[in-house]
């Protein structure tokens, strides 16, 4: 008689019971960031708290650097999409965090903001102290590392940071529903899980 072979020495019927039971926990039961507090500053330079300032809404937060040559472009057209597909609640936010905050300092947030049409409500893009920055990164689970870094002739400083690529969705009661791969998850499954908030 034929039969399947476990895993590790799980059933495969144990491992489909796992598997459904975290992909069917409810938002309580993955993350709460509501005892959190990250004081951040805006593009504008206005002081804001992070997720202090946002709860009572449906939150898509993407991370990001400026500087970065590819997936934060994606990341951050992305997050603009999921709101011109219009299926989000009312004051439903918007957000991106920079992981590099000592070059991302809110005049270069602005710019950059600016460039995608999006220095505007309902979109913050959000910097702070570094060690702030670090704290919340580690919160979020977004890994960064320095994985090239040069001095030019003119002696500008060029460098290129590996990072995590994300998307989140927070609910009102600042819990995260949802951790998506910011750059590649489809724009139109977001908004669906957005509007059923």
């Amino acid at each position: 008689m034929n039969t399947i072979p476990s895993t590790y020495g799980i059933a495969p019927c144990v491992l489909f019971f796992l598997l459904f039971a975290a992909i069917s926990c409810g938002p309580d039961r993955i993350d709460d960031y509501s005892d959190e507090s990250f004081p951040l500053i805006n593009q504008d330079g206005e002081q804001v708290t992070f997720p202090g300032d946002f709860s009572g809404a449906p939150l898509v937060v993407g991370f990001i650097y400026t500087n970065c040559p590819d997936i934060c472009s994606f990341i951050t057209s992305n997050v603009k999409k999921i709101y011109q597909e219009g299926a989000h609640p009312d004051g439903t936010r918007f957000v991106l965090i920079t992981f590099d905050p000592e070059r991302d300092r809110p005049e270069v947030l602005k710019t950059y903001a600016d460039a995608f049409g999006m220095d505007r409500p309902p979109f913050q893009f959000l910097t702070g102290p570094p060690d702030v920055i670090d704290q919340l990164m580690k919160r979020v689970k977004v890994r960064t590392n320095v994985s090239d870094e040069r001095e030019m002739e003119g002696g500008e400083s060029v460098y290129f940071l590996s990072h995590s690529d994300k998307i989140l969705l927070i609910d009102r009661q600042s819990r995260l529903v949802f951790d998506y791969g910011g750059s590649m998850t489809p724009v139109d499954i977001i908004a669906e899980d957005l509007g059923k908030l």
